[in-house]
């Protein structure tokens, strides 16, 4: 049995039409007659366990919803974006393009994440901050502000620095002779902030 349906309640975004869903059973937190948020087609909600879509969000394009994940608030995930596992995107926040959101990771805020870029783990992204590119966010780490580029490997730890209003991540993070070194295209305002963090600069 279909969890949910779409109702005949719609609008129109940017001449893409939307349909309020209605749950057709109870899960989870969810109980039967409960009117959720706004999806383009039933291909971006999984009818399988908990994942839902709350309040004023709404899910379009070719972007994909599933496993436990809440939508809620005014967030939007559209494009070819996944959302998936425990993750949670809620506020004003938007994922899109080829961007996937995952475990228990968090997008909120006025945050975005496109791009071909990954957050997931315990990670955070919230406030102002944006994700693109290639860039992996993951383990328990929090972008606030600022703008993320970093590519990720798997041999590779991500570290954060806090300078006041921003944060900066890494970019090009790798061991060289077991001394961590990282490579990082910052302004010259942050340079006295990383080298007073014991990190060394490679110039």
């Amino acid at each position: 049995m279909k969890k949910y349906s779409l109702t005949k309640k719609t609008k129109d975004y940017f001449g893409i039409t939307l349909f309020q869903i209605k749950a057709l059973k109870s899960f989870g937190s969810i109980q039967k007659g409960d009117l959720g948020g706004w999806i383009a087609k039933e291909d971006n909600l999984s009818q399988f366990n908990n994942a839902w879509v709350y309040g004023n969000a709404q899910v379009f394009g070719d972007a994909w919803v599933s496993g436990n994940v809440w939508v809620s608030d005014n967030a939007k995930v559209y494009g070819d974006a996944r959302v998936f596992g425990d993750a949670w995107v809620f506020g004003n926040a938007e994922v899109y393009g080829n961007a996937e959101v995952y475990g228990d990771a968090k997008v909120c805020g006025d945050a975005k994440v496109s791009g071909d870029a990954e957050v997931y783990g315990d990670a955070k992204v919230y406030g102002n901050a944006q994700v693109s590119g290639n860039a992996q966010v993951f383990g328990k780490l929090k972008l606030e502000f600022g703008w993320c580029f970093a590519r990720k490997r798997k041999d590779w730890t991500v570290t954060e620095v806090e300078n006041e209003e921003e944060i900066l991540l890494i970019k090009d993070y790798k061991l060289v002779e077991e001394d961590e070194r990282i490579t990082i295209k910052i302004s010259k305002k942050s340079l006295d902030a990383l080298k007073e963090s014991g990190i060394e600069i490679i110039e």
